[in-house]
């Protein structure tokens, strides 16, 4: 079996582990900050705080802008559905728009048409770790709406010289196992607005304020165990997004005409939390792989297509690629037999 995805993980992650254990403190302690600085400085941010998921972190992006009732926030049409979910269960109207096939990330221009007098934000999603063209996106919206970035898959990327997950007034990552640095489950917000900051951390732990709890809160902080395993992974940010960068370069020089590959805009830097290509009937393709005992998923969803979303719409580019994507394994066990093995398949499927 070639696995989708498999954390980078060794001695180092052991040995910090075992560091927290043995001071007896697994949460609210040291590894909180340490962790939240180095974040910070990977964003070139003043402030990160981690909290327990990346939807935590856009829950509580959302609650800490005071969006609710009554406001809009708009959303891609193709996105995990966390991120229209925190909007909905802020008590906000989620306002889906269309994606760009080819970039799978929103189209400026629909975001430009979709603002009303109640819109408060925009959730920019660097998809798979793709930037957003994110000059274009700031040009589109009116200087009282704020943009949000959900950078869940783009730690390391780049928009030209700017840092995702430092573009917007906050950004949201997230730490799943299939991230570039991985917590097992763990997120956080990342700002240059200390008041935001503060209220985020007052929110993610129940409300607490010094000896007050002047409105209620949440339980959304991250342990000191689950910080201490991304830590060392964070130090070496560099060589793994490179690593990264290696395996894409291997996938996109052997794959066949007819399967478009993954890319960034010029002078740009991919983040790389997932190698999603695209290819007619995707589902073939999907049920060969997995027949040849390879791993695959598909990108991810068309919100307007699931309940909680089904009256908004039509969204072709959202449909396009939802029907089209595809995830390949993609981490740094992956050998090049192993690569050899997931193009073989493909280049089969196109040529049928």
């Amino acid at each position: 079996m070639i696995r989708l995805a498999w954390p980078d993980l060794g001695q180092e992650e052991l040995a910090a582990i075992a560091e927290v254990l043995e001071t007896g403190q697994l949460t609210m302690g040291p590894k909180v900050a340490e962790f939240e600085q180095a974040l910070a400085a990977a964003c070139e941010v003043d402030d990160a705080v981690v909290v327990s998921s990346g939807t935590a972190a856009l829950h509580l992006a959302v609650l800490a802008l005071g969006i609710g009732d009554g406001d809009e926030v708009i959303v891609p049409a193709y996105t995990f559905p966390a991120t229209a979910n925190v909007v909905a269960l802020a008590g906000a109207k989620p306002v889906l728009v269309d994606v760009d096939p080819e970039t799978m990330n929103v189209r400026p221009e629909a975001v430009a048409a979709a603002v009303s007098d109640r819109t408060r934000a925009v959730l920019v999603v660097h998809l798979f770790g793709r930037p957003a063209r994110w000059e274009e996106l700031e040009a589109a919206v009116p200087k009282g709406v704020a943009l949000l970035e959900d950078a869940a898959g783009a730690l390391g990327a780049r928009r030209a010289e700017r840092v995702c997950g430092g573009l917007g007034r906050l950004g949201c990552l997230s730490f799943h196992p299939r991230k570039i640095v991985t917590t097992g489950e763990g997120g956080a917000v990342t700002t240059d607005d200390s008041a935001v900051a503060a209220s985020i951390r007052t929110m993610r732990h129940h409300g607490w304020s010094r000896e007050d709890m002047p409105a209620p809160g949440l339980n959304y902080r991250l342990s000191d165990v689950l910080c201490a395993l991304g830590i060392p992974q964070l130090r070496r940010l560099e060589p793994l997004l490179v690593e990264r960068e290696r395996l894409a370069a291997a996938y996109s020089e052997r794959l066949p005409e007819g399967i478009r590959v993954p890319s960034a805009d010029e002078g740009d830097r991919h983040g790389w939390q997932a190698y999603v290509v695209q290819l007619d009937r995707r589902d073939h393709a999907l049920n060969s792989l997995r027949e040849a005992g390879i791993e695959a998923q598909i990108g991810t969803y068309a919100v307007h297509h699931l309940g909680a979303y089904r009256d908004q719409g039509p969204f072709p580019g959202a449909d396009e690629v939802y029907e089209r994507a595809l995830a390949l394994p993609f981490h740094n066990r992956l050998t090049e037999d192993d690569i050899d093995r997931v193009v073989d398949v493909l280049t089969a499927c196109v040529s049928e």
